[in-house]
C-alpha cells in the first residue's frame, strides 16, 4: 500500500512514482468549458426540503431530479427551461432518506433508502410508494443494476441485500467483516464493487457474489466510488483527500487528484466521461479533466458539499450543501439542491 506521499502527487495504487511536473497546454476542451463556465459562474439555488439534503440523482433521460433529505422526504423536479421546478414531494419513510438513485432505464422509476429499515420505490406517475421493502438495518446506500433487474441496498451493520426489481424480494444477503462505505455495479452488470473502511476496493462476480478480487487503493478509508458512463475508467474517493482513477479493464491506477484538502465525499462524472466532480468538506467542488488530471473548475460552495451528480445529457452539475457548522445562514442553505452551468441570465 501507498504512503501519504500520495498527497505530493503520487498515485495511491502500489507501484506508481510521482507525476513529473510536465508543462501541458490546455486541450480544446478544457478550454471551451471553461470558456462556458466563465459565462455561467454563479449557481442557483432551488428550495426542495424543511432539513439538509442527502443525495441527489438525475433520472436517466436527465428531465428530472430527485433529492432525499433528513426530513425523511424525496422531492422530484422537472428541468424546464433552465430552471427546476417543484413537481413532487414524496413521503412514507419514518427516518432521513439518507440515499436514492433512479432507474437506469425507465426515468419514471427512482429508489430510495432510509434509515427506517425500508427501502421505498416511487413511481413519478404517482405521489403514492409503488412498493416497500423491509430489510435488516438502517440503510446508508443503494445502487441500481445497469440491466434493472436487481436493487443493491447495504446497511449500517455491513450487510449487502440484492432485492429482485420486479418481485421486491430479496435475491441475496451478504455479511461483509469489514466496513462497507459505497457500492456499485460495472457498467458490464457483470462485477459488483464495494469501498471499505481500510482503503480497499473489493470486487465480487456477478451474480455469483464470489470474491475476484481486492485492490489496496488508499491507505485510508476508501469513501465512493463511480463509473464513468464510458465504461472506461471508475474513480475512488478517500478519507486521504484523494481522488484516483482507475482503468476498468487492467484494475490498475491511472491517475490521482489531490486539489481536495477534506476526505472525499462524492463524486460524479460527466455525461461524457471528460469531467469528474469531486467534493468534500472543502468549500468548493473540484472539476478535473479526466484524461490529464488538469483543473477544469472549481465551483464555490459555502459550506461542505457532500453529494453531486452530473446531468446524463449537458454540463449541469446538481449539487447539495451540509448546514453543520452553523457559521452561516442555515435557515436559508438547509434543504435546498443547488445547479451550477445554467446561464447566469436565467
Amino acid at each position: 500500500p501507498c504512503q501519504p506521499a500520495a498527497r505530493r502527487g503520487r498515485c495511491p495504487g502500489s507501484g506508481c512514482g510521482p507525476r513529473p511536473p510536465v508543462a501541458m497546454a490546455l486541450s480544446p476542451y478544457v478550454l471551451a468549458m471553461q470558456e462556458l463556465f466563465r459565462a455561467n459562474t454563479r449557481s442557483r439555488e432551488f428550495p426542495a426540503h424543511g432539513a439538509k439534503v442527502h443525495s441527489v440523482a438525475w433520472s436517466c433521460c436527465g428531465r428530472r431530479l430527485a433529492s432525499g433529505s433528513f426530513d425523511k422526504t424525496a422531492s422530484v423536479f422537472v428541468l424546464e427551461k433552465d430552471r427546476l421546478v417543484k413537481e413532487n414531494n414524496y413521503r412514507g419513510h419514518g427516518d432521513s432518506v439518507d440515499q436514492l438513485c433512479w432507474h437506469p432505464s425507465n426515468p419514471d422509476l427512482f429508489v430510495t433508502a432510509s434509515g427506517d429499515k425500508t427501502i421505498r420505490i416511487w413511481d413519478v406517475r404517482t405521489t403514492k410508494c409503488i412498493a416497500t421493502v423491509n430489510t435488516k438495518g438502517e440503510n446508508i446506500n443503494i445502487c441500481w443494476s445497469p440491466d434493472g433487474q436487481t436493487i443493491a441496498v447495504g446497511n449500517k451493520d455491513d450487510v449487502v441485500t440484492f432485492i429482485d426489481a420486479k418481485t421486491h424480494r430479496s435475491k441475496a444477503e451478504e455479511q461483509f467483516k469489514f466496513e462497507v462505505n459505497e457500492i456499485s455495479w460495472n457498467n458490464d452488470n457483470n462485477m459488483f464493487f464495494l469501498t471499505n473502511g481500510n482503503g480497499c476496493i473489493n470486487i465480487l462476480s456477478y451474480p455469483e457474489l464470489k470474491p475476484i478480487q481486492s485492490i489496496n487503493a488508499h491507505p485510508s478509508n476508501c469513501i465512493c466510488i463511480k463509473f464513468d458512463p464510458m465504461g472506461k475508467y471508475f474513480a475512488t474517493g478517500s478519507a486521504d483527500a484523494l481522488v484516483s482513477l482507475w482503468d476498468v479493464d487492467e484494475l490498475v491506477c491511472v491517475r490521482c487528484f489531490s486539489r481536495l484538502d477534506w476526505p472525499v465525499r462524492t463524486l460524479s462524472f460527466s455525461h461524457d466521461g471528460k469531467m469528474l466532480a469531486s467534493a468534500s468538506e472543502d468549500h468548493f467542488i473540484d472539476i478535473a479533466e479526466v484524461e490529464t488530471g488538469e483543473k477544469l473548475w472549481e465551483v464555490q460552495c459555502e459550506s461542505p458539499t457532500f453529494t453531486v451528480a452530473w446531468h446524463p445529457k449537458r454540463p449541469l452539475l446538481a449539487f447539495a450543501c451540509d448546514d453543520k457548522d452553523g457559521k452561516y445562514d442555515s435557515s436559508r442553505e438547509a434543504g435546498t439542491v443547488k445547479l451550477f452551468g445554467l446561464p447566469n441570465d436565467a
